[in-house]
Formats: C-alpha cells, sequence, structure tokens
C-alpha cells in the first residue's frame, strides 16, 4: 500500500510576506518604471500568477510596498514612548530618531522619490495611512502642548509644519548627498559628517521650540 501524501496548506501570509519584501528590493533598486514582475517573483521563490493573484499587478504592488514603508515608520515612532519624555528631551529624540531610520533604511528614501516621481497616487485610497499619520501629528500636538504649559516650548508653532520639518532636515541632506559633496567639497557621508548633521538638526528643531 502506498503512503498517502500529507497535505500542506500553503501559508498565505509567508508567501504574501516574501513577495512585498522582494518587490521592496526590485522598487528600491530598479524605481517603478525599471522593476520587472518576473524578477520579483524570482527574489521572492514565488511566480507571476501568485503575484497577480494576492496584488493585482505591478502597481497595487507597488501601492502595498510604500503603504508598508508609511506603516512602519509611523509604528516605529509610537514605539518611541515620547510622551513619558521631558517635551524637549522627546522632540531630540524624535529628530535623532528620524535621521537614523533613513540612514539605517535607505530603500525608505529612494522608494518615496520614486512614489512621487508618480505625484503620490499609489496612496489615494489607503485611509489607514491617513490615520496613522494623524496619529502622529496629534503625538507632536501634545508633546507641543506640553512644552507650552511647562514655558518650555513657545506657543504659535504649527504642528504639521513641524512635522514636514522634522522630515525635511534629514531627507533633503541625505537625497542630495551626492550632489552636495560636488557643490560644498565635503563626503556628506562621513561619520563625522553624518554626526555634525544630526547635531545641527537637533539643535535648529531646538532652537524653532525654544521659549
Amino acid at each position: 500500500m502506498g503512503t498517502k501524501m500529507a497535505f500542506r496548506p500553503r501559508n498565505a501570509d509567508a508567501t504574501r510576506d516574501s513577495i512585498l519584501q522582494a518587490a521592496r528590493a526590485e522598487f528600491a533598486a530598479a524605481g517603478l518604471g525599471g522593476a520587472r514582475v518576473d524578477d520579483i517573483a524570482e527574489r521572492s521563490g514565488s511566480n507571476k500568477r501568485m503575484i497577480y493573484h494576492y496584488f493585482g499587478g505591478k502597481d497595487d504592488l507597488f501601492a502595498e510596498v510604500i503603504a508598508a514603508e508609511y506603516e512602519s515608520i509611523r509604528t516605529r515612532e509610537m514605539e518611541l514612548n515620547l510622551e513619558a519624555l521631558p517635551p524637549m528631551e522627546a522632540m531630540s529624540k524624535l529628530v535623532e530618531f528620524t535621521w537614523n531610520y533613513y540612514i539605517e533604511n535607505p530603500e525608505f528614501i529612494t522608494l518615496v522619490n520614486s512614489a512621487n516621481l508618480h505625484k503620490g497616487r499609489h496612496l489615494d485610497g489607503k485611509s489607514g495611512l491617513r490615520e496613522m499619520q494623524d496619529s502622529y501629528v496629534a503625538l507632536v500636538t501634545r508633546i507641543l502642548e506640553r512644552g507650552v504649559a511647562l514655558q518650555t516650548f513657545r506657543a504659535g508653532v504649527d504642528p504639521v509644519q513641524l512635522c514636514i520639518t522634522l522630515a525635511a532636515i534629514s531627507y533633503y541632506y541625505l537625497t542630495n548627498q551626492y550632489t552636495g559633496a560636488q557643490l560644498f567639497g565635503f563626503n556628506f557621508t562621513d561619520d563625522s559628517a553624518l554626526k555634525a548633521r544630526l547635531q545641527f538638526n537637533i539643535e535648529t528643531i531646538r532652537r524653532l521650540l525654544a521659549a
């Protein structure tokens, strides 16, 4: 009598995750325009049929990757426990976290750049992301309010503009590291340059907020 083979259902979550990770790497390397579904399938050890089954197509897959990138950074920010810190220390920690996150996750920057090349249309309808962003702005608002109440921060700082600035002072430096090196005549990613820039970013935000 032959041995009956046990049926092993496909782990759908693991398959979907492996496709997302492969797509993240491919989109970061080649952008949306240059990425190929065949290459994503090869990276993930899956096949095109599974990609279309789970995600519907390359644009839909890119949208999922971009959404996951924003979900990751917003989730990590909420784990910093900033509301347990004095307001100025909380803001300094947020600046440092943002800086280190960009350096440790260069794919985030290239993926966001690619999304902006396509005018952000891949985030359209991602209601969960707007809710996470609103929660982040609310967190920064509460830190500002505590700082004003303690007379550590000046009143009247727009929390949305502050959130944009917190991202921009790190993002611009890193996205322009190559042209900046040519124009300013130093290596933007040398250890000493990175340390100096982080301290400048922290001091910039502290001076912006100080009462």
